[in-house]
């Protein structure tokens, strides 16, 4: 369990992430669970090699957040908004409506940033709860709009197996 610390020394809010539960919680200085969402993983397991798809174990922090104020449902490519709003459905793999960018923070886990793990809306909602994305963590879009609100850049993420 990780234990959250803020830049003046107090503890913060954290974010906890459990693969086999497929869910997403964020929780307080106690660790007492303040919101709780369910998640998708990558469909393609766990791991931290560049190129496989598969979502990074450990601790990491939020290194930028991205799309304030943009629409529910917004997509982004390269991290910016193109100003097409998403359908449900389909096979790609969308970046929708906010974006929670992870930095990994243990020597396993160093090139997280660098292969773009982030945080996510999704325009496929219906599958999450399941393991169905390609190494980043897919919320609901109502769901990452709502987290994205209550939690900082520097926000201490820990994703566990």
């Amino acid at each position: 369990m990780i234990t959250p610390s803020s830049s003046q020394g107090q503890p913060s809010i954290s974010i906890l992430v459990r693969v086999p539960e497929q869910t997403l919680e964020l929780r307080d200085p106690r660790g007492d669970v303040l919101a709780h969402y369910p998640i998708s993983t990558s469909r393609f397991g766990l791991g931290t090699e560049p190129g496989s798809q598969r979502t990074p174990l450990g601790r990491f922090t939020v290194a930028e957040k991205i799309g304030d104020d943009a629409p529910p449902w917004s997509v982004f490519v390269s991290r910016r908004p193109t100003g097409e709003i998403a359908r449900a459905g389909g096979e790609q793999d969308g970046v929708l409506t906010r974006i929670l960018w992870l930095a990994g923070a243990e020597p396993a886990n160093a090139n997280t940033l660098d292969r773009y793990i982030y945080i996510h809306g999704t325009n496929r909602e219906d599958l999450i709860g399941t393991p169905a994305s390609h190494g980043c963590v897919r919320m609901r879009n109502d769901d990452v709009i709502d987290l994205y609100d209550r939690v900082p850049a520097g926000t201490l993420v820990e994703i566990v197996a």
